[in-house]
């Protein structure tokens, strides 16, 4: 297949304009552009996040483990904008210097500790609070295997497929074909374990299904890069039937909500405090 306006790499790389979403904040190098203080709240975690896929993980894991009773597991919620460069200010990189959201800090211990890495931070809160990571050897061992297949996995539907099918300044028949193809075979992936599952890990909701489910989830139930016709995700039926069973969680919901700057008001909630912040009853607020 040729492409038009064919690119030949130079010897050495430099960077350039590239244009594209998210393309004036993009560079090759680490660390802050700016100095910013990170906001500290009154509870024993400070969430500083973004409602991306990667950021609904760990509020619907605070909001699940609320919901058990564990009132440990309060948190400030903080708005970190990636689209303004927020990501780049002193305070947040010292809390991930990898510049990405969700990173999270628990002053519950002697001293404060850090967590980055979406996975990291719900393999953390799991073990702190021993909730939602099976106790038997098998069953842990398959949940922490779905939840390192989805580390690995979706970067090929977010950086890749999304990327270039929904970001990218120019639309390009190749990458979106590569990614498209490699998108559909991870929902095959997951559809065929599913069709024997009722959870990733067998009979037991985990942090597996909460980090798959904040992207194959949502993506088979319409709310990804606007591409569920086009990757016609209702053919993967058992996904279909697990990513709606896990979204009529109002823990989900709630968690959905965190750091939300998007869609309807009663949709967002920001600088959360308190489990009163939420309404007993949300289902009237769920998105179609």
């Amino acid at each position: 297949m040729s492409q038009a306006n064919e690119y030949t790499p130079p010897r050495v790389w430099e960077p350039k304009e590239s244009g594209g979403k998210f393309a004036s904040i993009n560079r090759p190098v680490a660390g802050p552009t700016h100095e910013k203080a990170l906001p500290v709240g009154k509870h024993p975690f400070q969430l500083y996040s973004l409602a991306t896929p990667n950021g609904v993980k760990a509020g619907v894991m605070f909001e699940e483990l609320l919901a058990l009773g564990h009132r440990g597991a309060e948190y400030d919620a903080w708005l970190i904008d990636i689209g303004e460069g927020d990501q780049f200010g002193s305070g947040f990189v010292e809390v991930n210097p990898n510049s990405k959201i969700p990173a999270l800090m628990d002053h519950s211990t002697d001293t404060p500790t850090r967590v980055f890495e979406s996975g990291s931070i719900l393999l953390y809160l799991a073990e702190k609070f021993g909730e939602f990571l099976p106790k038997e050897h098998a069953a842990r061992t398959e949940a922490l295997n779905w939840l390192f297949w989805q580390m690995g996995s979706a970067p090929f539907l977010g950086g890749g497929f999304g990327h270039f099918y929904s970001y990218a300044p120019v639309k390009l028949e190749y990458p979106i074909d590569r990614y498209a193809m490699e998108t559909k075979r991870q929902l095959d992936v997951l559809n065929r374990h599913l069709a024997e599952n009722r959870y990733l890990a067998g009979d037991e909701y985990s942090i597996a299904d909460i980090a798959n489910w904040a992207w194959y989830g949502q993506l088979v139930l319409g709310r990804l890069y606007d591409a569920a016709e086009f990757l016609q995700v209702h053919e993967y039926t058992h996904v279909v039937r697990w990513a709606e069973e896990i979204d009529a969680r109002p823990a989900v919901l709630r968690g959905r909500m965190v750091n939300r700057p998007f869609g309807e008001p009663e949709m967002q909630l920001h600088e959360r405090h308190d489990a009163s912040d939420f309404e007993t009853n949300t289902q009237d607020k769920r998105e179609s």
